[in-house]
C-alpha cells in the first residue's frame, strides 16, 4: 500500500506534469477568474458578468471541468515533453490497468445477464 502511495505521489508531483496542470488549469479556469479580478478592479461590468457566470458553472457537481483540465494537461504533456518515458510509461499503464478492469466488469456483467 506504502509504495503505490509512494509511486502515486512521485507521479502527481512531476514537476512537467505540475506545469501541463497549471496550464490545463488557466486553460479551463484561470482566464475567469484572471477576468473577474480585472473587471472587478476596473468596474467593467461585462467582464465581470461573463467571468462570474462562468465560475458559478464550475462550482455545479455536474461540471467536467476537472476531467477536462487533466485531459488537457494529459494532451500538453505528451506535446510538450513527448521525451519523458518515466511518466508516459506510469500513464500508459494505468490506462491498461483500466482498460482491463473495464473489460473484465464488461465481461462479469454479460455472465450474470445470461444467468438471469
Amino acid at each position: 500500500m506504502k509504495s503505490k502511495l509512494k509511486k502515486v505521489i512521485q507521479f502527481i508531483v512531476n514537476p512537467r506534469l505540475l506545469l501541463c496542470i497549471a496550464i490545463a488549469w488557466l486553460i479551463t479556469n484561470g482566464w475567469s477568474y484572471i477576468l473577474l479580478g480585472i473587471g472587478t478592479y476596473l468596474h467593467i461590468g461585462w467582464m465581470t458578468t461573463v467571468a462570474g457566470a462562468y465560475i458559478a458553472f464550475l462550482w455545479l457537481p455536474i461540471s467536467p471541468e476537472k476531467i477536462v483540465t487533466f485531459a488537457i494537461a494529459l494532451v500538453l504533456l505528451r506535446l510538450l515533453f513527448p521525451n519523458d518515458q518515466k511518466t508516459l510509461a506510469v500513464l500508459e499503464n494505468l490506462y491498461a490497468k483500466a482498460k482491463s478492469a473495464f473489460k473484465s466488469r464488461k465481461t462479469k456483467d454479460k455472465i450474470q445477464k445470461s444467468e438471469k
